[in-house]
């Protein structure tokens, strides 16, 4: 099996798949907040029971990437895999996967995109072809373009929903704070579902406009396809997204370490 690790600013995600499998071969996934001062001991401590439940050992084992947001988590994930299971993982970055002919940059700088963007790039083409454009709803609403001729051109970083919402009820005294929840209408009949409104319609529309913004600069639409912790609550109510893929991180970096395997790159 290929243990697939995503670690993010708030949540990461964890993946177990099956050898020769694709897109729906996964045994596992689990999704768990991101301790951003973890060892690697702390790590296996919080990794190794997830494999107590029925179907899942961790004896089968025998392959491991990573996509880490957070540079000292990289390290803590990367010891504590290779501790427990004697691999060593791949750890994805532009360089890497170019290297292996999957990632292709019009970019002044590869080295500063982030290996979810590069995972998201990576499994977006090949899933849904080029042009193609993934917009990941995390600590971060992320926006990752990939033109006709499948490069990574660029994109958009943006506060992510939460991340706007926590700030509102921070400086707002009298905004009391709400979960995130679907609203009804536009129009909110009380506090609550004024700032539920506002947090949701507005990330809603702010993704549109953007992508419609984007449409332009790539010369039409094309598929949108929306990934990430929150995407099920925004992406109902976009007019943009095409397609909604929970697990398209994962998917990158399961091609990446594929690739890798193979010989067509380094680690």
């Amino acid at each position: 099996m290929l243990l697939l690790v995503d670690v993010g600013n708030t949540q990461t995600v964890i993946g177990v798949h099956v050898r020769g499998g694709g897109r729906d071969a996964y045994r596992a996934m689990w999704r768990i907040s991101t301790d951003k001062v973890a060892t690697p001991d702390d790590v296996r401590t919080r990794l190794l029971p997830l494999f107590q439940m029925p179907g899942i050992s961790a004896g089968e084992v025998h392959r491991a990437a990573v996509a880490s947001v957070v540079p000292s988590l990289t390290i803590s994930w990367s010891h504590a895999i290779e501790k427990v299971w004697g691999v060593k993982p791949v750890c994805c970055s532009a360089q890497v996967a170019h290297e292996c002919g999957l990632f292709d940059a019009d970019y002044p700088s590869p080295h500063e995109i982030g290996s979810d963007r590069v995972a998201d790039a990576i499994a977006a083409r090949a899933l849904y072809g080029e042009p193609v454009v993934v917009v990941d709803f995390g600590t971060a609403t992320n926006i990752e373009v990939v033109d006709a001729r499948g490069r990574f051109v660029g994109g958009v970083i943006a506060p992510g929903i939460m991340t706007g919402a926590n700030a509102l009820f921070a400086g707002a005294a009298q905004v009391a704070a709400t979960g995130v929840a679907l609203p009804g209408n536009v129009i909110g009949k009380s506090t609550a579902e004024a700032v539920q409104s506002g947090v949701v319609f507005g990330e809603v529309g702010r993704v549109d406009g953007l992508l419609a913004r984007i449409f332009d600069e790539l010369g039409g639409a094309c598929p949108v396809v929306a990934t990430g912790g929150l995407v099920h609550t925004v992406s109902r109510l976009s007019r943009t997204i095409t397609d909604v893929c929970p697990e398209l991180t994962l998917e990158g970096l399961r091609i990446l370490a594929e690739a890798v395997e193979s010989g067509k790159g380094s680690q």
